[in-house]
């Protein structure tokens, strides 16, 4: 099937979006703080809103690099470069700043499932770091000069959500274990943070020594 990548880049996009997923951030925040304070239905409606939000960012850059591609290859390749440069600035974010992670564990009132899962959708789209990511990160994927570009970008963003959603439903269902881990075991957010430098660097070294040859 020619919108299906190679299982080398199959294998390395399953790795990168693992530690993604598993790395704390505003998405993870929300998802746990209302499994926490409403319940893990709440957690789960968060969390299919922010998944529902990562297809509308991956049609959107489907649609918007397909046209790009078409229009000029030598722009797209001039995104990949700078989408490596992002990457490296995520990368030194992670070491420097590290992750945030500070879910709400008050008990309340759950929301409706459709309020929540609004607000997941919400915190998903109007997220212009995640905006970013998308625009970068799913381009390393795919050559410029490949025809089938605009399909195999599609299939990557499909298969992020997959690979999201068994890292991230356990996650929610044992909130309150899985938060009190990371606060009382700092060394385990950072060795998360440490793994997610370290595949974001590779990445952007494996495209810029790529373009340089």
């Amino acid at each position: 099937m020619s919108f299906v990548p190679d299982l080398s880049t199959i294998v390395q996009f399953a790795i990168a979006t693992f530690i993604i997923a598993i790395t704390p951030g505003p998405d993870m925040t929300l998802f746990v703080g209302r499994a926490l304070s409403e319940g893990r239905r709440s957690g789960f409606a968060c969390m299919a809103g922010a998944l529902t939000g990562c297809l509308i960012h991956t049609t959107l850059v489907v649609v918007g690099l397909s046209a790009l591609i078409v229009a000029s290859p030598e722009a797209f390749l001039a995104l990949k470069i700078g989408g490596a440069g992002y990457l490296v600035w995520l990368a030194w974010q992670a070491i420097t700043k590290g992750s945030a992670f500070s879910p709400d564990m008050t008990p309340r009132k759950p929301r409706s499932l459709l309020q929540n899962w609004a607000t997941g959708i919400g915190i998903n789209l109007l997220n212009p770091k995640i905006i970013l990511f998308f625009m970068t990160f799913l381009p390393q994927f795919v050559s410029v000069r490949d025809p089938h570009a605009p399909g195999k970008l599609f299939f990557l963003g499909l298969l992020f959500i997959a690979i999201s959603i068994p890292v991230t439903a356990p996650m929610v269902w044992a909130a309150d274990r899985f938060a009190g881990l990371l606060r009382k075991s700092p060394r385990v957010t950072r060795i998360v943070d440490y793994l997610f430098a370290g595949v974001f660097s590779a990445f952007a070294l494996k495209i810029l020594t790529a373009q340089a040859k």
